[in-house]
């Protein structure tokens, strides 16, 4: 099972991304759980371009992704894990809930640092928030965050396959966390012990800074509860909340060249610092 996952690795992880794309844009469909700000074919239109834009910078300027820098780690012997001698599926485990903790820490990052924030904002200017949102981001940050993920590998050493699950596994919870579909109650509550559910991330996309600067997790939910910056629910309730950037509420830069120029030309106001956010 290990090697068929290795050996299809892009395969796998596109079927993965297509199916759960679909789903989710049917939940969309079928069970709103927010009435849309604006043109729903131009936001896919701008989001999609920033994802496939994405994709190309990372396959011409990194020349090895995750994955293949795994495979050169534990074939030089780098990394923790690589210098003790584990159960396969105990060393996948490990890694998965430690990248997991890195990713968080790396979003708790980007809100502190204000050149950080410029990039983010592109993610975060979106007024609406469905499955394309969950791939929103600026291209320096992508190549930002894959940095880190090498340098994580690097430290780690966490076998091949335990990196294709944990990035299959972040790309798959970001579209999920991101859907604009209603989950009944009951089934939310329990779901986010396990997950982050949509109606706990998109707290974050909040306009008031007390919620931005919460539920910053992606896949796991306990490290926001752990450290403290877990928000059960919107003060304003998800129908009647803002979502955004206070700054660029009224008039939002929507087209694919303004996302990519944000950064240089925005007004950062006061941005999300995590250290400021308040109680819970």
């Amino acid at each position: 099972m290990v090697s068929y996952i290795v050996e299809h690795e892009p395969l796998i992880r596109l079927s993965c991304f297509v199916g759960i794309f679909a789903a989710v844009a049917l939940g969309e469909i079928l069970a709103p759980r927010r009435s849309l700000v604006h043109s729903k074919s131009r936001r896919w239109l701008v989001n999609i371009g920033i994802t496939a834009t994405n994709s190309l910078i990372l396959r011409l300027f990194v020349p090895v992704l995750a994955a293949g820098f795994a495979a050169r780690a534990e074939l030089n012997g780098w990394g923790l894990l690589n210098m003790i001698d584990l159960p396969g599926w105990i060393e996948i485990i490990i890694a998965v809930i430690v990248l997991d903790l890195l990713i968080y820490l790396q979003h708790l990052l980007v809100h502190a640092a204000p050149i950080l924030w410029r990039l983010h904002m592109v993610h975060h200017i979106d007024l609406d928030i469905d499955v394309t949102t969950g791939a929103r981001f600026h291209p320096l940050e992508i190549l930002f965050s894959m940095g880190v993920k090498l340098a994580a590998v690097a430290i780690l050493g966490p076998a091949v396959v335990a990196v294709i699950i944990f990035e299959i596994l972040l790309n798959a919870t970001a579209m999920f966390n991101h859907g604009n579909f209603r989950l009944p109650l009951d089934l939310d509550r329990v779901l986010r012990l396990f997950v982050v559910t949509p109606d706990m991330h998109r707290v974050h996309h909040s306009t008031r800074i007390e919620e931005t600067n919460s539920n910053y997790g992606f896949n796991l939910p306990w490290w926001d509860r752990l450290f403290g910056t877990y928000r059960a629910q919107p003060q304003a309730g998800h129908d009647l909340m803002t979502i955004g950037i206070t700054p660029y509420s009224s008039s939002p830069p929507l087209g694919f060249i303004h996302a990519l120029l944000l950064p240089l030309v925005s007004r950062i106001g006061h941005y999300p610092d995590f250290f400021k956010r308040g109680g819970k």
